[in-house]
């Protein structure tokens, strides 16, 4: 059974966890109160609190599901879904590996970032896997209020189509586009690639925003003659239900091609995880412990894939059976320090150059990028 569309669980077990510890340090936790963050205690690397993450029910959910299971959250989110467990099912038993938390975590999972976006201004998200332009805007509209954390996502966008016309992206001209993500990556990536490759995206396509990529499939279904563009895992999903269908186009590759023509050394970065500067600043520790455990379960998706897909299916987020042939192309990572720097600073500039608003109306300054 598919999750709604957006849905908040915190492990039981992880309270049950927190709490002890807190109960454990009560003579060294005086300077700050444990449990679920307010935004308002000092920093101090013995509190324990709860930070709240938001993702979306993509690649970025995909690469936190080893977090979310060492949490002890996809048991309860695999019965709220509806899911029973079988015996030898690896949900709630730690297949990442991931050592003993000190905080708790909660979890919220939805099919947009705008949903989710809100939530991080008005203070009830401490964390959001966002698409990488839009990091940069929430910066700018914050006035400055939210770093980001890492690279989760890097090239994840595919063009599909019902036949065998599309070989480049120049067979593009004529072509209806159908696609969700309009004012964000997906939107920013397909019109830089079709100008820098002769193509004007105003004039020679008809490009379709849809609300989700389930209304570009059902588009693709009704009429083979349209293409759509889909990010993975919902690229794969698609081959197993439209007859004919096939990726006619990894734009990870069409961009590294352009970038290399063009004397462009940037890359294709689909997603990262911000926060917001205060919860950084109160919980260094807490951010510590994410960004360890967030590269662990980064690690695990993509070298058990087979194992991961069961938690992804447990989460909500797509089922096992795609989930397992997607994690190979859907690039998860957990880039962090220089090397998140020098890679998203690069994408940013190219969309800048492309379009100063895509990025919020200028760059973001050095404290836009969390260096622990």
């Amino acid at each position: 059974m598919r999750t709604p569309l957006t849905e908040t669980l915190i492990s039981r077990r992880s309270l049950i966890a927190a709490s002890a510890a807190a109960l454990s340090s009560l003579g060294l936790a005086a300077c700050g109160n444990a449990g679920t963050n307010t935004g308002s205690e000092p920093a101090a690397n013995d509190v324990v609190t709860t930070m709240r993450v938001g993702a979306l029910q993509g690649p970025t959910g995909m690469g936190l599901v080893g977090l979310m299971d060492a949490d002890g959250t996809l048991e309860d989110l695999a019965a709220a879904n509806g899911i029973e467990l079988a015996e030898d099912s690896p949900v709630g038993k730690n297949p990442a590996g991931i050592g003993a938390l000190a905080n708790s975590y909660e979890f919220t999972l939805a099919g947009s970032a705008d949903e989710l976006a809100p939530q991080l201004i008005q203070g009830d998200l401490d964390v959001l896997c966002v698409p990488a332009n839009l990091a940069a805007t929430l910066y700018q509209k914050t006035e400055g209020e939210v770093q980001v954390l890492c690279v989760n996502t890097l090239g994840v966008l595919d063009i599909v189509e019902a036949g065998d016309t599309i070989q480049s992206i120049s067979d593009l001209a004529g072509r209806t586009i159908y696609s969700a993500g309009r004012g964000s990556t997906p939107q920013y990536a397909l019109e830089y690639l079709l100008r820098e490759n002769g193509v004007d995206p105003a004039t020679d396509v008809t490009i379709q925003w849809a609300s989700e990529h389930a209304e570009c499939l059902a588009a693709l279904q009704a009429d083979p003659s349209i293409v759509c563009m889909l990010p993975q895992p919902f690229a794969t999903s698609a081959l197993a239900q439209v007859e004919g269908a096939r990726i006619a186009l990894d734009l990870t590759e069409v961009w590294n091609e352009t970038a290399q023509a063009t004397g462009n050394d940037s890359q294709l970065i689909t997603g990262v995880a911000v926060a917001r500067r205060e919860f950084v600043e109160n919980y260094p520790a807490t951010v510590a412990e994410f960004l360890d455990a967030y590269a662990t379960s980064v690690d695990f998706v993509n070298s058990e894939p087979a194992t991961a897909a069961q938690l992804i299916e447990a989460a909500g987020i797509i089922k096992a059976q795609i989930a397992e042939k997607a994690i190979p192309y859907c690039n998860i990572v957990c880039l962090t320090g220089s090397e998140m720097r020098e890679g998203l600073e690069g994408y940013l500039e190219t969309l800048f150059e492309a379009d100063t608003q895509s990025v919020g109306g200028s760059m973001p300054e050095d404290d836009f990028y969390y260096e622990a």
